[in-house]
């Protein structure tokens, strides 16, 4: 089956490797959360809302682009055909302008590409219309209604039904004819048979060199663009950012909002370098601090932070498409070393290593270290495992019951795909099947690209995903781990020869005739059936010793009493009677002439204690048969050689652990042609292309990639595609790393569509901007930490995102930046901000992923569950406080994303992430009603304001306010906040009226917590 574009009906994907799970959540007690929540609204003074549950309507979602390809080309060409009728009225209709885009898009295909054009007609100039096809000239020029083309298109014979065209579309060619069908400008006077594209194409923004642009001199408030003050409460420029930002903005008539309070500007910094909530002692550290440098110093320090690169790093594992499993198929199979492309990244974002070498690596690291890859350093071990960039798409080839050959087709054009998107912005793979339909981007292009890569994703010469693995190890390791396992050996050889000693003794112990035991040592695998674990050998021992041990206790009864019957048989015949009476009297009822007989005569008292001073012989006799006994219990077999197979494993487990890293390799000599597949179907190739970039960015950059570099062991194809990318005349690359670093500051970037810098994109709101930070950007070492630094200390980033009637009538989207907009948290930093406030926050970093499992009720959570030898499972194991790390560090799974995080817009890896959804449904309130996770921490959280603001009930309130939402809180809040817990504890009272009262307070406490958690302000930074 060929594959198809994953725009349109006919989406070919790979088997649904995701099951989404609606968030389950528990049936506890809604009216109880309902009147909380309710209480804590209504009770406060202020008029205005204080708190909603999660999604309520304190503010309104910041816009992010929709996700629906299909959605984007209709409204593309709609406002795109409006727009030329409109500019009819005006300008000119031209060919090239406003007629070849939408023949592009709806009949190029079989009109326009390479090859045989359906009846002759091709349509790619004006003047190739006019001459027509088989059946004519296509158009007379001012006359629509006598064209075949109008004919066409309106009687909707063509183009084919999943490609009509639009209403608005048809009447702009109507027009363009009626009007003399005139082109902008002399067409060529040759064409091949290669692609064509128009100056509008060449001159499309994006695929210009990025300019050297002069810093705007632009006034704010009235005062000089130079001037670093504050006027009327106005931020004026402080940054060249600021200088174009305001530039735009009073063209609009509008200024920059006041500056955020101090509150807000720590709580906003933090969550945007570090993705976690500041303390109040740092809130009130910095809201205090009167130096001038205070808010750089905070930037520094968060900068230096690692937690930084946990943050950061995780925007950018977004674009790679990160998972901890290959997906494709439901199988689904874990990832066991994707992590530590995971750890690469966020020690990169730390080291704030040059994002030109951090291409460069995740592209062609392996091929920046010599191989055989053995004995490597730290440093080439950090090449290679940055190549995992490569290794992160939906990968089913190692899954049973799928086409191979589709499943590794696949596999490739996902790695395209997010190439395409996170270095690009452009939508690549629209070109697999044919040229693309909007953007400058021939099907052969996209294949020039595919064989930069396929000399290391071979889909003809295939490693399956185990196969990908490199080793760690040195020779060193392996020497250690060969001393080691001999040393083992040893204390192996020693439990072998013990347990033959076993299998022998029992042979010759156990009551069978000579020839039985000949037969079984002759035959020992029959004797190791029951002597191989050897419990029936010791269960004999111990039948054994009890019988000695009984015979024991008999004899030595008999040797007491033969012991007093001849020491009685010693007293003289005239006091015997005596003795014998006052031997067998109790000592307590004995008379003072019976106890002094008998101590005259202590032989016959005689007992098994003092049976050695009377006896001797028998006494010896008795401890031998005691002694035998201890021995047959003391030495089992089982026990015995348990120890040797216990000190034999302490003494394995001293080997070095033998780790993995999966990378991209290539092998060589072994690169495959590449060629173009007819309509994108693997099974059909076409014509044979080379190693190469789009062809329309010729103008703005040149390229050299060899299609065997003999400089290098492998083809080199990748390192020099790589050094193309980053050499600073490529005109997407810095664009849109800035453009992302932009989004995540600002909640969008200067191109509303971080992954589609297209025709389908937005276009950027302020280019001369997004131009100057790309250079400044390059200029300063590809640093991300200087870009930081440009964007925090501007004053449109300090900006309160309070809204003014004036700026929203102008830009009711906020696109100038009169105001910063209000942002809400991702899932990760719901999730964490939660357990920092909970005090439960476990800062471990790096490592394998904490694992996720499915609850009894079939929402994923975090935990492992204990199997059995039937690998059943028998309920969760302790992690040890690893269900308390990071986001980052949960596994996940494509199949099986961890439901709090799925609910707030986690992506799933499909094959990436370009830019997330941010909703607003109702399950996102119901987590923090009923989430146990919620639960549990809401009242961790109660439990940390009662140890620091001991039982003062007013102090609890105020450290809770601050925790959770990073600001004192006012009279008014802290009143609606003591009405409402008093209302709480009314109700728990009147619920149960013999219960501990500190533990209604506890409980009280924690609703008012869990309340504080679900409110916007808590899930919203402004």
């Amino acid at each position: 089956m060929p594959l198809r574009c994953r725009v349109g009906p006919a989406s070919l994907r790979a088997p649904a490797h995701r099951n989404r799970r609606s968030e389950s959540v528990g049936r506890r007690s809604r009216a109880r959360w309902s009147h909380a929540a309710s209480g804590l609204l209504h009770f406060s003074r202020p008029k205005q809302t204080i708190y909603a549950p999660a999604g309520g309507p304190q503010f309104t979602p910041p816009w992010t682009p929709m996700r629906s390809a299909n959605c984007l080309i209709l409204l593309a060409l709609l406002f795109a055909s409006r727009a030329a009728i409109a500019d009819g009225g005006n300008a000119e209709l031209t060919y090239e302008r406003h007629v070849r885009p939408i023949l592009k898009a709806h009949c190029f295909q079989c009109h326009g590409e390479e090859g045989q054009r359906k009846g002759g007609l091709d349509l790619r100039l004006k003047r190739f219309i006019e001459k027509g096809g088989e059946s004519g000239p296509a158009i007379a020029p001012g006359k629509p209604d006598e064209s075949l083309l109008v004919e066409k298109i309106r009687s909707e014979e063509m183009p084919p039904v999943d490609k009509k065209l639009l209403a608005a579309q048809v009447e702009t060619i109507v027009h363009w004819i009626a009007a003399g069908a005139k082109n902008a400008r002399p067409e060529p006077e040759q064409v091949g048979e290669g692609p064509i594209f128009s100056q509008e194409e060449r001159n499309y923004w994006a695929f210009q060199p990025v300019r050297s642009v002069s810093v705007p001199l632009a006034s704010a408030s009235g005062g000089n663009a130079a001037t670093i003050t504050a006027q009327a409460g106005r931020l004026c420029y402080e940054t060249p950012i600021d200088a174009f930002l305001l530039a735009r903005l009073e063209r609009e008539g509008l200024t920059f909002s006041p500056e955020a309070d101090r509150p807000t500007l720590i709580r906003r910094v933090y969550f945007d370098l570090i993705g976690l909530p500041p303390t109040p002692e740092e809130v009130e550290a910095f809201v205090a601090d009167a130096s001038p440098d205070a808010w750089e110093r905070v930037i520094e320090r968060l900068l230096a932070s690692p937690h930084y690169g946990e943050r950061w790093g995780r925007h950018w594992l977004d674009v790679a498409g990160y998972a901890d499993s290959e997906g494709y198929t439901d199988e689904d199979a874990p990832r066991a070393s994707a992590f530590r492309y995971r750890d690469y990244v966020i020690r990169s974002f730390n080291a704030d290593k040059p994002f030109d070498q951090f291409i460069q690596e995740q592209l062609a690291g392996d091929e920046l270290v010599p191989p055989p890859y053995k004995n490597l350093s730290a440093e080439a071990i950090e090449k290679l495992t940055a190549t995992g960039f490569l290794r992160m798409s939906p990968d089913g080839t190692a899954s049973g019951g799928v086409d191979q050959n589709a499943a590794r087709n696949q596999v490739v054009a996902d790695t395209l795909q997010i190439v395409g998107t996170s270095l690009f912005g452009m939508t690549l793979h629209c070109a697999q099947c044919h040229d693309h339909r909007y953007d400058p981007i021939p099907q052969a292009d996209y294949y020039r690209l595919r064989a930069i890569f396929e000399p290391a994703l071979d889909w003809k010469n295939w490693r399956s995903p185990p196969a990908r693995e490199v080793s760690l190890y040195t020779d060193d390791d392996r020497a250690l781990a060969q001393k080691i396992q001999a040393e083992a050996a040893e204390v192996d050889a020693e439990r072998a020869r013990k347990a033959q000693e076993f299998i022998d003794r029992t042979l010759e112990e156990e009551d069978r005739t000579p020839e039985q035991k000949a037969a079984l040592k002759e035959y020992p695998s029959v004797a190791n059936i029951s002597v191989g674990s050897l419990y029936l050998y010791d269960q004999r021992r111990d039948v054994k010793a009890r019988q000695i041990e009984t015979k024991r206790k008999q004899k030595e009864q008999q040797f007491v009493a033969e012991t007093k019957a001849r020491e009685l048989a010693k007293v003289p015949e005239a006091e015997r009677a005596a003795v014998e009476a006052a031997a067998t009297a109790a000592v307590e009822k004995r008379t003072a002439e019976q106890t002094a007989i008998v101590e005259k005569y202590p032989g016959v008292l005689v007992t098994a204690a003092t049976l050695g001073q009377f006896n001797a012989e028998a006494a010896a006799e008795l401890a031998k048969d005691a002694e035998t006994a201890a021995e047959l219990r003391a030495t089992k077999a089982a026990d015995n050689l348990k120890r040797y197979s216990e000190k034999a494993a302490e003494i394995r487990a001293k080997i070095p652990p033998e780790e993995f890293v999966r990378a991209v390799t290539e092998v060589p000599g072994q690169a495959s042609p590449t060629f173009v597949f007819h309509r994108g179907d693997f099974q059909q190739p076409k014509e044979q292309v080379s190693p190469g970039d789009l062809t329309i960015l010729a103008g703005a950059t040149t390229t050299d990639i060899p299609a065997d570099d003999a400089n290098v062991p492998t083809t080199g194809r990748r390192l020099a595609f790589a050094r193309h990318l980053t050499d600073g005349r490529h005109p997407l690359v810095a664009r849109v790393i800035v453009n992302r670093v932009w989004l995540h500051h600002f909640g969008r970037g200067l191109v509303g569509t971080p992954g589609d810098f297209g025709v389908l994109g937005e276009r950027p709101t302020h280019p001369e901007l997004l131009d100057w930070l790309a250079a400044e950007f390059m200029d300063h070492g590809w640093s991300v930490k200087h870009l930081h630094r440009l964007i925090m200390t501007s004053a449109a980033y300090r900006q309160s995102s309070r809204r003014n009637e004036k700026a929203d009538a102008v830009d009711p989207e906020n696109r100038l930046y009169a105001r910063m907009s209000v942002r809400r948290l991702e899932s990760e930093a719901v999730r964490d901000a939660i357990l920092s406030i909970g005090g439960q926050r476990h800062d471990k970093m790096f490592g394998p992923p904490v694992p996720v499992m499915e609850d009894e009720v079939g929402q994923i959570v975090i935990g492992r569950e204990n199997l059995d030898g039937e690998r059943k499972p028998t309920g969760p194991v302790s992690l040890g406080g690893e269900e308390y790390r990071r986001s980052l560090y949960v596994q996940m799974r494509r199949s099986r994303p961890l439901g709090m995080l799925e609910t707030f817009d986690a992506p799933v890896m499909s094959p990436n992430c370009e830019c997330r959804n941010v909703s607003t449904v109702a399950s996102q309130s119901l987590v923090f009603m009923n989430s146990a996770f919620v639960i549990e921490l809401a009242k961790q959280f109660a439990a940390r304001l009662e140890r620091e603001a001991s039982a003062d009930r007013r102090r609890q309130l105020a450290r809770g306010w601050m925790l959770a939402l990073g600001r004192r809180a006012t009279d008014d809040e802290l009143y609606g906040a003591e009405t409402f817990l008093n209302r709480q504890l009314e109700t728990l009272k009147a619920q149960s009226p013999q219960a501990d009262p500190a533990a209604q307070n506890h409980q009280a406490l924690a609703t008012f917590c869990q309340a504080l958690l679900s409110a916007n302000a808590f899930l919203y930074v402004d």
